[in-house]
């Protein structure tokens, strides 16, 4: 084959590839907007009397927190003013070696208490158990350190409730976020896991555990991710859901039935993407069983969160996310094109196998392929233009219909100036960020392929969103 062959061959694969990635959420995106639209209508009759009022399910809401000093004692707050009938708050202390449980005993007054409970998934040693005397529900379990997995699991050991809620230390649910995000679970009985949209605190107010002003962050990267996140939650899981093919629900805000999980074998330690690794497993195993179960999202219970506001940090964030989604990928291929696996197995893992695995290779390769044959003049003007027609323009349209979503459907972000700011880094972040994101991506897939430990980095916490929180920042990840 000729260099010429070569060449032109290279443009269609790479000018294919992005043509179908971007039909690809497209179809995504058109599913998810009819979705919105059948939801908003059922939202619509919240103001009539509820036909689940006081029969929603006893949830516990698990925390698992390493050095979160400085968001600890607000996201607590936050969670116990939830409006839900019955529910209980379990922080697991996985090991801090800062303030953090010092945090929690001074603002809740907590005391140790001697608690047995049955140990269904094996843990890290638990060091004790603490109660608070101002707050009867809630509880915290301080332990060895072994990783948010491992915490996790020792929370699950704890929990007293059918259901229980995986929340991030550095977040704050909103006070209807458990009512909604467990309507699934009434509508279907057989709804056995649930997300929530996570946004971004970053720039907001929070104030005694409420949000008392929702805004934009004044950082660019952190403003960036607003609407990344938009994208990502109101087309991407909402596209797979009405199908019953998500294979994603966020470890910062996501419900599960409790004994499906035990059943399943319970978070496993060894992966760094261990929310998504569980998700995948149950499809899986219940499709192996040949069970009936619905793994669903619902776009309205909101999480806010912080997000990195330094690129060190993003980069550190992406690559542990890349490598978690390669292991949760590998570790269960079974479920590639399973005769048995309905739209999981034939079309979402697939499409997460070929565009999410393999994507960052494809579409840096892509890039570089592509500024360096036009600049050696391999291929013609038109070639080039139609590329990054593909590649840029078509993720600007993607992007700008997430923005659309949310301002016909939630409004979140009440003035005309945030709108405005938002369409114009819906348009920006096509020129830069989502290309060194594909980097950071390679990077954490090539980590992966020649097993190079993974780590989080130090995310270090403004906590500026907070009012009550103290002047100082920590690292908020626990370490594998």
């Amino acid at each position: 084959m000729s260099m010429e062959q070569v060449i032109d061959v290279a443009q269609w694969v790479f000018l294919g590839y992005f043509v179908f990635l971007n039909l690809g959420y497209m179809a995504l995106n058109v599913i998810a907007m009819s979705s919105l639209r059948r939801y908003m209508e059922a939202r619509g009759v919240d103001s009539l009397p509820s036909v689940y009022a006081n029969f929603e399910l006893p949830t516990s809401i698990l925390v698992p927190a390493y050095n979160e000093e400085a968001t600890i004692a607000t996201s607590i707050r936050a969670m116990l003013q939830l409006k839900y009938p019955e529910f209980e708050v379990v922080v697991i202390n996985d090991g801090s070696s800062d303030r953090t449980l010092d945090r929690l005993i001074e603002e809740f007054d907590l005391i140790a208490f001697p608690e047995a409970y049955r140990i269904r998934l094996e843990t890290r040693p638990v060091g004790a158990v603490y109660r608070s005397r101002v707050h009867p529900n809630l509880r915290v379990i301080d332990k060895a350190n072994g990783g948010k997995a491992d915490a996790l699991n020792a929370g699950i050991n704890a929990a007293r409730f059918p259901l229980y809620c995986c929340v991030d230390a550095d977040s704050v649910l909103q006070p209807d976020s458990l009512q909604r995000i467990v309507q699934p679970f009434l509508d279907d009985p057989n709804t056995v896991a649930c997300g929530g949209t996570v946004r971004i605190a970053n720039g907001c107010r929070v104030s005694d555990g409420f949000m008392e002003k929702i805004a934009l962050p004044r950082n660019p990267l952190a403003l960036l991710q607003v609407v990344e996140y938009l994208r990502a939650f109101l087309f991407g899981r909402l596209g797979w859901s009405p199908i019953n093919a998500l294979l994603i629900i966020s470890g910062a805000f996501g419900l599960f039935r409790k004994e499906t999980v035990i059943s399943a074998g319970g978070y496993r330690t060894d992966t760094v993407g261990e929310d998504m690794e569980l998700v995948v497993r149950i499809h899986r195993l219940l499709r192996k069983e040949k069970r009936p179960y619905r793994i669903t999202f619902v776009p309205d219970p909101i999480c806010w969160t912080e997000v990195p506001e330094d690129l060190k940090t993003l980069k550190n964030q992406r690559q542990r996310w890349q490598r978690g989604l390669a292991e949760s990928l590998m570790m269960n291929f079974r479920m590639l094109f399973n005769p048995r696996g309905g739209w999981v197995s034939w079309f979402a893992f697939p499409f997460m196998f070929l565009f999410e695995f393999l994507g960052p290779l494809v579409e840096v390769s892509g890039y570089v392929f592509f500024i360096i044959a036009f600049l050696l003049g391999w291929i013609s003007m038109e070639a080039y233009l139609a590329f990054m027609f593909v590649a840029v323009g078509l993720g600007v349209l993607l992007s700008t219909s997430a923005l659309l979503l949310e301002e016909l459907s939630f409004h979140i972000y009440p003035r005309a100036r945030h709108m405005a700011a938002l369409f114009c880094t819906a348009i920006l972040e096509n020129f830069g960020y989502r290309q060194l994101n594909s980097v950071f991506r390679l990077v954490g897939l090539v980590r992966w392929t020649f097993r190079r430990k993974g780590r989080w980095g130090d995310m270090q916490r403004t906590a500026r969103w907070s009012a009550s929180a103290p002047d100082r920042s920590g690292s908020g990840i626990t370490p594998p």
